[in-house]
């Protein structure tokens, strides 16, 4: 009677479902407190159901709304199953979701930084070769050079000759056809980079806002530890393995939040807080130092590096070793400083695990950002004004063999750092143990990569391809020598706001000196004579320009040569736009103030 009772309500269900409409359908279903595995049956009867309708109804209507009816309704059908697939090839979720259980959200915020840079390339890549490299390709010569291998480490010899690298686009409009469509190149290539470069800014805008407002702003950081122990259990999860995942998963957040509450508060006397500054200070002292050397010493090879090229090399493998000398020695620093600044961090010891790794994290982004800034002044002064035919496509050269030199160098830290460090700690000397993830370090290690590929794209498009593919790389190597190598840290701890950080970092004081680096040569520096799609004029920005007076003539464009001489090269208007923003701005922070106070009182309303 039950079997039957059941039956007969899921046939009813089924009935109602089919009259309703297409979106309150799909709503009702989701609602259902059921697994996704039964709605998904429930769905596939509804879908029966008005198939069999809709050919009771066929004598009604002709043969060409049938025809459509039966398209609308296969269609309706694929588009499901191509979401239940979507949803299944999330890639790596189930990845993350292993690692947060086993090592907590501080190592979790590492790899969903990585995952989110990832997406960055991909977009830029598919951008660019869209839109400036296909193109190309129909404007392209053949290449007369060999190729040997060597270029995959050098960037050099064959790949000068390629789509790799600025020198080879052309200056001409491209038209296929006579007196048909054409493409100009010029515009082709600075608007491309150039609206990337706006929605990358606005992309790390709201990331930054979204992220804040969920780790600082959101109510639920006042009431959340309740509703996880309560509240958040999803009861639809039914495989074992997935059980215990997420059993782990809440017993780590539910730690995270308990180390959190239960924080010591540790009094020192007057000698121990006088000790404790004279370490800080001496570890300031020694971690500045030590960056002001690393840069100066990449200046001087720098210079000695460009008087090797313009000079040339009788052989032609010293001359492919000589270009290795310089990426090499800035992955060294860039690898074994960062080592030095945690051994300072262990020194100093700190009050909590995340004073600890926001310290190394400004220490390694302050040696980071100024060899990258040494580098772009090396690009911009020294190279742009030597006698090379293409400075363009030796910075581009420069930066693909940082790029590559970098990747090989993370690699290697996760076989030295972590692999080694394991078979010390586990069989020479045991009471050192197994290593923690160094989230500082590597997270900065990203940033660094993602600067160089940001200032590359204006000399090598390609190079975010590259930079995806190392990306990907990185990720596996990283996740296994986590899981093989590595324990959980020692002090469980909540870092809702690690992410928050990693994306202000990438915005300022990375992106925003990668925009003054590429306003600089667009602007101010003079492109080669023999090279690349802007030679011939005195800045790349010319281009625009000459579009524009050429738009003067057309009187169907005149809406655009307002936009350019009232907006784009208008000071009042920036003046006023960022007043605008300043004033929004206020206005938000205020709100949140409100927001938070009164929070903070109905918390203390609830626990009264």
């Amino acid at each position: 009677i039950w079997i039957f009772h059941g039956f007969y309500a899921e046939e009813v269900l089924v009935g109602n479902l089919a009259t309703m409409s297409t979106n309150e359908r799909i709503k009702a279903i989701q609602k259902m407190p059921e697994t996704m595995k039964k709605k998904r049956e429930i769905r596939n009867k509804v879908l029966k159901v008005v198939t069999k309708k809709s050919r009771h109804h066929s004598t009604q209507f002709s043969g060409c709304t049938q025809c459509l009816q039966g398209a609308a309704v296969s269609f309706q059908r694929f588009g499901n199953t191509l979401s239940e697939y979507f949803h299944l090839l999330r890639f790596w979720h189930k990845t993350l979701k292993i690692i947060g259980a086993e090592f907590g959200t501080s190592v979790l915020s590492y790899f969903i930084f990585l995952k989110w840079l990832l997406t960055f390339n991909i977009f830029s890549f598919l951008i660019n070769f869209s839109f400036i490299t296909v193109p190309q390709f129909v404007a392209a010569e053949p290449n007369n050079l060999s190729f040997t291998g060597l270029e995959l480490f050098t960037g050099a010899g064959y790949f000068q000759q390629t789509v790799l690298y600025y020198g080879f686009y052309t200056n001409a409009t491209i038209s296929k056809i006579e007196n048909g469509p054409s493409y100009n190149m010029q515009l082709a290539y600075i608007f491309t980079i150039g609206i990337y470069f706006v929605i990358c800014f606005l992309i790390l805008l709201f990331s930054m806002a979204k992220s804040f407002c969920r780790n600082f702003v959101n109510p639920q950081t006042y009431s959340g530890k309740a509703s996880k122990l309560l509240c958040t259990w999803d009861f639809n999860i039914t495989n074992e393995k997935a059980v215990k995942l997420k059993q782990k998963n809440l017993s780590t957040q539910i730690k995270e939040d308990l180390t959190e509450v239960n924080r010591e508060v540790l009094n020192f006397s007057a000698t121990e807080r006088v000790v404790r500054i004279v370490i800080h200070l001496v570890s300031w002292i020694a971690s500045l130092g030590t960056a002001v050397a690393a840069c100066a010493g990449v200046y001087f090879l720098s210079i000695n590096n460009l008087k090797l090229f313009v000079k040339g090399h009788k052989n032609d493998l010293e001359s492919q070793a000589a270009m290795l000398v310089l990426p090499v020695v800035a992955s060294l620093l860039n690898a074994f400083i960062p080592f030095f600044y945690s051994w300072l961090g262990h020194l100093e010891k700190f009050r909590t695990p995340g004073h600890h790794i926001y310290i190394t994290i400004t220490r390694n982004i302050v040696l980071k950002i100024s060899i990258v800034g040494i580098l772009c002044y090396y690009w911009t002064n020294i190279v742009s004004a030597s006698e090379s035919q293409c400075w363009e496509t030796l910075v581009g050269q420069d930066i693909y063999r940082l790029v590559l030199v970098d990747f090989i160098f993370c690699l290697l830290g996760s076989f030295f750092g972590e692999f080694l460090r394991r078979i010390i700690g586990t069989t020479v000397c045991v009471s050192l143990g197994l290593p923690e993830f160094d989230i500082g370090r590597n997270v900065l290690d990203l940033i660094y990569a993602q600067t160089l590929t940001w200032i590359g794209i204006l000399f090598s498009p390609l190079l975010p391809g590259i930079q995806m593919i190392s990306f990907s790389i990185v990720f596996y190597v990283k996740k296994v020598s986590l899981m093989m190598n590595c324990q959980p840290p020692h002090k469980v701890w909540r870092t809702a706001q690690m992410t928050t950080s990693f994306t202000f970092l990438l915005f300022f004081p990375s992106f925003v000196g990668v925009l003054s680096v590429i306003g600089v040569t667009v602007w101010r520096l003079k492109p080669s004579e023999e090279c690349g799609p802007f030679r011939g004029l005195p800045s790349m920005y010319a281009a625009v320009s000459k579009w524009i007076k050429i738009l003067e003539n057309y009187t169907a464009s005149k809406w655009v040569v307002w936009i350019y001489h009232n907006l784009i090269t208008s000071v009042l208007f920036y003046f006023i736009l960022s007043t605008v923003a300043l004033i929004i701005t206020y206005l938000y922070w205020q709100i949140i103030k409100g927001r938070k106070t009164v929070t903070k009182l109905l918390h203390k309303q609830i626990l009264n």
